[in-house]
């Protein structure tokens, strides 16, 4: 082999994933989701960080009811998109972006018809997440939901590829 084709061969194997959060942002953030669920209805939020080299850190989770009190008035997330101006001062304030959301479920990770059909952010390569059991417990990557947006209501499963795709360290 020569010394380029060794070189593109170990950046491939040692790339970083798609995802990328520190294991005391995601417990923190999870554990709050999971309280602000009440066991009885879904919570969400905006996980806010940076991309660099085609990876994206989360380092902060922005939840939906902060931005939208009523966005839980019926138990499923109903975010007001008029209530995006808050979400996007926020970002600009912390210098990120919107990386990713997560929302839970009562109980599989799924993604449900109206999940298919409301991203909640519409552009393509957005990520989803979604948190089986009202994200009661640990769950590691491959034991949730994470969905990428590719544009006309069409997603694709990433799910299977687990710490290879988002990892938590």
């Amino acid at each position: 082999m020569t010394d380029s084709t060794l070189t593109r061969l170990f950046r491939f194997l040692t790339r970083e994933p798609r995802l990328l959060c520190d294991k005391e942002t995601w417990d923190t953030g999870t554990k709050e989701l999971h309280r602000r669920t009440d066991e009885r209805r879904e919570a969400g939020a905006f996980l806010l960080g940076n991309e660099r080299l085609g990876s994206r850190r989360i380092k902060k989770f922005l939840f939906y009811d902060d931005i939208d009190p009523n966005c839980f008035d019926h138990g499923i997330v109903e975010f007001n998109g008029h209530k995006f101006g808050k979400v996007w001062e926020v970002c600009k304030t912390l210098d990120m972006d919107i990386v990713a959301d997560v929302h839970v479920h009562p109980a599989g990770y799924g993604q449900s018809p109206s999940d298919q059909e409301n991203p909640m952010k519409l552009e393509a390569g957005h990520l989803a997440i979604i948190l089986p059991d009202y994200a009661k417990g640990y769950q590691n990557p491959g034991e949730f939901g994470i969905y990428e947006y590719l544009g006309q209501r069409r997603w694709t499963n990433h799910t299977r590829l687990g710490q290879n795709f988002f990892r938590i360290r």
